[in-house]
């Protein structure tokens, strides 16, 4: 698999990364009452320890180029020391915070079925895979978005912000915009985790670990779209 292959493979699964009630989160039709379900399934399945999974890529790394990309997303998400001023997955409890939601339930969560075999899988590509689909999985699949051709193509579309004000749960469901603090970091650091996370698969992934990469990705996928099909029908959303 040479270089543009691997890119095209790389971009075709992130451009699958569509969910079909990916709208309903976003124009208020799940009821506010219901919403938890979401944030705790992504706090349990990858939120709370995305740092840690970052780190699995970083210690199996042999590229030292490599592994100096991956050093600063994982500081920048364990201590939110570059930008944000505070660990990430601590920004992400804002959310629901805001909302009014019992902080008591992020304590203790119990994952839907196919959110544990998402996590199982991610758990798999980070720990028993190799440096490259740890890396893979972890600063695309899971960071990215269907716009990533934007990041490597001057002439696609970048993923579209909205003004802060127009932020879907603040103007569905009233969160204030102090509650939007891991947004606000986001977009402050994203375009230079994009731009490394596309950086470190295209030029420091060895040739022979392209394809258990974009099997790694297609793995991560597959499960990502019925761990979201769980989300789903506990939030009270039918296809």
């Amino acid at each position: 698999m040479n270089r543009e292959e691997f890119l095209a493979g790389l971009l075709e699964v992130m451009e699958s990364k569509e969910h079909w009630a990916w709208a309903s989160f976003t124009d208020g039709t799940v009821k506010k009452e219901l919403l938890h379900f979401h944030f705790e399934q992504e706090y349990e399945t990858y939120v709370r320890d995305f740092p840690v999974l970052i780190g699995w890529a970083f210690v199996q790394c042999p590229s030292a180029e490599a592994r100096r990309e991956l050093a600063e997303n994982l500081f920048e998400e364990e201590t939110g020391g570059l930008v944000a001023g505070r660990p990430h997955p601590e920004l992400f409890l804002e959310y629901p915070r805001g909302l009014g939601m019992d902080l008591k339930r992020f304590e203790v969560i119990e994952l839907l079925p196919a959110a544990q075999q998402y996590r199982d899988v991610i758990d798999n590509c980070t720990q028993k895979r190799g440096w490259s689909v740890a890396a893979a999985v972890t600063t695309l699949f899971i960071e990215g978005t269907k716009y990533e051709r934007g990041e490597v193509d001057s002439n696609a579309p970048k993923r579209p912000e909205v003004p802060l004000e127009q932020h879907p749960l603040v103007l569905h469901y009233g969160l204030p915009l102090a509650g939007l603090a891991l947004t606000k970091a986001h977009r402050k650091v994203e375009g230079a985790h994009r731009q490394s996370a596309w950086q470190v698969l295209l030029d420091c992934v060895p040739g022979n670990d392209r394809e258990s990469v974009i099997a790694g990705m297609n793995d991560m996928l597959l499960a990502w779209k019925s761990y979201r099909d769980a989300v789903a029908i506990a939030c009270g959303l039918t296809k």
